[in-house]
């Protein structure tokens, strides 16, 4: 659920950013596709085979970390205010051309980031002995 509302909370940055259509295609392809994939993925492997841990002695540590966290955040977000204009002449071309010039090279590296998560997950995934289990 909190992937579910962060993904919808970046559309609502592309619609800051006078971006209806990028806004769109993330809750549309995020928000709906990419969730149901994940719901599956979660629902059909083993979780029988892992101990559940159902009490975590470092939650207050976390919890003062995520309070410190928020409170250098926040005051950052009300002094400095971001005033943009609608851009008139945003284009799918101008899309592309930063897609390809621009923002290549990031990219890229997202898309190794997300080969090298794909091969973990079917390193961890395999079976430990070498043989289908049915």
């Amino acid at each position: 659920m909190a992937l579910l509302v962060s993904l919808v909370a970046v559309a609502g940055v592309y619609l800051v950013l006078f971006a209806e259509f990028l806004a769109l295609v993330q809750v549309l392809i995020y928000g709906g596709a990419i969730i149901i994939v994940l719901l599956f993925a979660i629902m059909l492997t083993r979780s029988a085979d892992y101990p559940r841990v159902t009490d975590n002695k470092q939650w207050p540590l976390a919890a003062l970390a995520s309070l410190a966290f928020l409170g250098v955040l926040a005051p950052s977000f009300l002094i400095n205010r971001v005033e943009g204009t609608e851009s008139q002449n945003a284009s799918f071309t101008g899309i592309g051309e930063s897609l390809f010039t621009t923002w290549a090279v990031p990219f890229e590296i997202a898309s190794l980031v997300l080969l090298v998560a794909l091969i973990g997950a079917i390193i961890i995934a395999r079976s430990d002995d070498g043989e289908e289990q049915g």
